[in-house]
């Protein structure tokens, strides 16, 4: 059974973590800035068509994230350091990231993977698993918050520069989102105003 999973994705274990942690700590030691393109996929167990939106994505060191969904409508995310906006087409809120443990997981993932730590993540148990392209990281909750919303999150990790291509996250519902990576600029000057929700 097995054999047969490993020949269908052609992922096979990573034997040593070590060198693995190595690079991806050293790569994102490099990385100050990400730009890139998302398409974000929902599969909801009620629904029988998936929702699917596309936006941009904007990262910059040390923990600045700006997600835009511009279709089908428009939806806005700023992560700037622990202050969290949110805003729709009519209205805008503010979270405080140590006030919701959902978003504050996901913040610390995006985050950790682009500082390059998220194989240290201790409320999850990852496992690491490689093929010519790909890392693929499947993180199992070990945290009772974490556990009570998701049941894995999958990272696919690019072996060229080590920034993430791919998150799925499974929740524990049934439903799942795909968030794919795309068209990806690092190391590009962004300037702080686009972490500013105006």
């Amino acid at each position: 059974m097995s054999l047969q999973m490993q020949a269908q994705t052609g992922f096979k274990p990573v034997a040593d973590l070590g060198p693995v942690k190595q690079q991806f700590t050293k790569a994102a030691q490099q990385t100050q800035s990400i730009q890139c393109d998302f398409i974000q996929e929902k599969n909801l167990s009620m629904l029988s068509d998936k929702i699917v939106s596309k936006g941009k994505f904007w990262f910059k060191k040390d923990n600045k994230v700006r997600m835009e969904y511009q279709q089908p409508s428009y939806y806005l995310l700023i992560i700037n350091g622990k202050d969290i906006k949110i805003r729709d087409a009519q209205k805008e809120s503010k979270v405080s990231g140590k006030n919701n443990k959902l978003f504050e997981q996901i913040n610390k993932i995006t985050v950790d993977c682009v500082r390059g730590t998220v194989l240290d993540n201790t409320d999850f148990s990852t496992r690491i698993s490689e093929n010519a392209q790909y890392y693929r990281l499947e993180m199992v909750p070990v945290d009772k918050a974490m556990k009570a919303y998701f049941k894995t999150i999958v990272l696919l990790v690019d072996k060229q520069d080590y920034s993430v291509s791919k998150i799925t996250m499974e929740e524990l519902s049934g439903d799942d989102t795909t968030i794919s990576f795309l068209r990806k600029q690092l190391n590009i000057n962004i300037p702080d105003a686009v972490f500013v929700a105006k």
